[in-house]
């Protein structure tokens, strides 16, 4: 495999999960920010991309957006660094969607999936397989594993089929996660890069997240290493609706955890990796900014370590975000530094 890669950030919020457009869009992400990163000592970037910003509802090209991903590819090799396409989101396929995505029950979204990958790789075939990969749907949610094995498959082939020797990046189903890849079909092919995400436990990277249990449930001091929840807080954990929580499973998802954890949560990625040969990338992992400093870095540095430790690659998310090396403002919060020294 010709695309290597160590230590990157994702560049969320721009061309993916994302209602800015125009000249608004053009300036949330410019090249001083890809020259930035590069200086920081990353060597890649992911770029999540969506169908609904990549392609109108009929199906044609935004031509404003296919230019960004182009110019956004273009920064990245003039700051010497490389880049993963990622297809995020599909109007057939959303990561947090609590019905089956069509794009699981109707082959028309399926063949289209496909299609969009023969449509982008027409557009970067002639970026060179070292410097650019693919990575051919973020997080898939799909009720049955095999489902997403399938549907992943047709994509694979629409790509092999027009390049041969470009790096694939491909993860499991639900949500990427370390706990399923054994579930994960792996073709035999040697420009394969395993995928997955990191976000152990919940109670730390997404405390007070508004967007999931774990962050809507208890607002009160949290730790890491240890049990993120103190044992004299318990009392203060919640039900969205203010009542208190009596059924949750609260010894399972507040249970000590540490780095020994974190390698023991990615054992299964470890043991494929081993009987493939493939090389791993956890695509994503970090924690919100609503977690205290000191937490976040303890984390942070933890994770790394692991990382290091397996020879896994890596992108944080994100460079700017809730989660960002850089906040809203463009101001360093601490996190690169934390993950790179």
């Amino acid at each position: 495999m010709s695309f290597k890669i160590k230590r990157g950030t994702n560049i969320s919020h721009w061309l993916s999960q994302s209602n800015r457009r125009g000249n608004e869009r053009g300036k949330f992400f410019i090249c001083d920010d890809m020259k930035r990163i590069a200086d920081w000592g990353f060597d890649h970037v992911r770029l999540p991309i969506d169908e609904q910003q990549m392609w109108d509802d009929t199906g044609k090209q935004e031509n404003e957006a296919f230019d960004l991903m182009d110019s956004a590819l273009d920064w990245a090799a003039q700051s010497g660094m490389k880049a993963v396409v990622d297809l995020h989101i599909l109007r057939s396929h959303f990561f947090n969607q609590s019905t089956e995505p069509k794009l699981f029950t109707d082959p028309v979204e399926a063949a289209k999936f496909a299609d969009f990958w023969r449509q982008l790789s027409a557009r970067l075939k002639d970026r060179t397989n070292d410097n650019v990969a693919y990575e051919l749907m973020n997080e898939s949610v799909a009720s049955d594993p095999q489902g997403w094995n399938r549907v992943a498959m047709l994509a694979y082939k629409a790509i092999r089929d027009l390049e041969s020797q470009r790096t694939i990046v491909l993860g499991s189903n639900r949500w990427n996660s370390a706990k399923t890849f054994d579930q994960l079909q792996v073709p035999d092919d040697r420009n394969t890069l395993l995928t997955f995400h990191f976000y152990f436990p919940m109670l730390i990277t997404h405390h007070r997240a508004h967007w999931c249990t774990e962050g809507k449930v208890y607002d009160g001091p949290v730790q890491y290493p240890g049990q993120p929840i103190p044992t004299e807080h318990l009392g203060e954990v919640k039900k969205p609706d203010g009542a208190r929580m009596v059924s949750w499973n609260l010894d399972e998802v507040n249970k000590h955890y540490d780095r020994n954890s974190m390698i023991a949560d990615i054992a299964k990625p470890l043991a494929v990796s081993k009987s493939t040969g493939l090389p791993l990338y956890c695509g994503e992992f970090g924690v919100i900014d609503l977690t205290p400093q000191p937490v976040r870095l303890a984390w942070y540095r933890d994770i790394i370590s692991v990382f290091n430790e397996h020879g896994i690659a890596w992108a944080n998310w994100d460079y700017k975000g809730g989660f960002g090396i850089v906040d809203s403002q463009g101001k360093s919060t601490g996190i690169a530094e934390a993950m790179l020294t």
